[in-house]
């Protein structure tokens, strides 16, 4: 988990000032964490509810990125768990297998109706499952790369491309402990 924003939110909730900053999502994570009752650093739900807004921060951070296949740098494109993996890497510290098959295989297995921002979105898109990732957003709304000659978006899984073809969840973040490397390890 990256701490100086964090320390940085925490501070200026604690100390009662107001900061303007220059990307928005950031300014979501100071007002929610500013307005929650108990914005110590070491309470557990806090702790899971910094991790998956920072995985929400950083994923928005990658809109019109251009796609391409095997891409895993945003400076020559992303394909979707190039999408995914970086997110995780850059948002919270996990590093993360390559593959949306692969991806498939971490964490807890979730229901739709159990979705919550962070958590990982799979679908069926090449004749097979697993073949497609993105990050859900909350509201229905998830973000990944979609395709060859597309950019990195955000759609809606209730669109009826993608509730056809919508293959299960994973939640990597564990909401009974601290979203920390360790936490991560123990689960793949």
């Amino acid at each position: 988990m990256q701490i100086r924003p964090l320390l940085l939110v925490l501070t200026l909730a604690l100390s009662g000032i107001q900061a303007t900053h220059a990307d928005e999502p950031r300014q979501r994570v100071a007002m929610s964490v500013a307005s929650s009752e108990s914005p110590s650093n070491g309470d557990v739900g806090n702790d899971y509810v910094s991790a998956a807004e920072q995985l929400v921060d950083q994923a928005l951070t990658y809109l019109g990125v251009r796609y391409r296949f095997g891409g895993t740098s945003p400076e020559t494109g992303l394909d979707c768990s190039g999408l995914v993996l970086n997110v995780f890497r850059n948002a919270i510290g996990f590093d993360l297998p390559r593959t949306a098959a692969e991806m498939s295989r971490l964490g807890d297995k979730i229901g739709r109706q159990e979705l919550k921002p962070g958590d990982l979105v799979f679908f069926n898109t090449m004749r097979r499952a697993f073949s497609h990732v993105g990050i859900y957003l909350g509201d229905g709304k998830f973000v990944h790369a979609p395709s060859s000659g597309g950019k990195v978006r955000v759609e809606a899984l209730s669109s009826s491309y993608w509730s056809k073809r919508f293959n299960g969840a994973r939640r990597l973040i564990d909401e009974d402990s601290s979203a920390t490397a360790d936490s991560f390890a123990a689960i793949r």
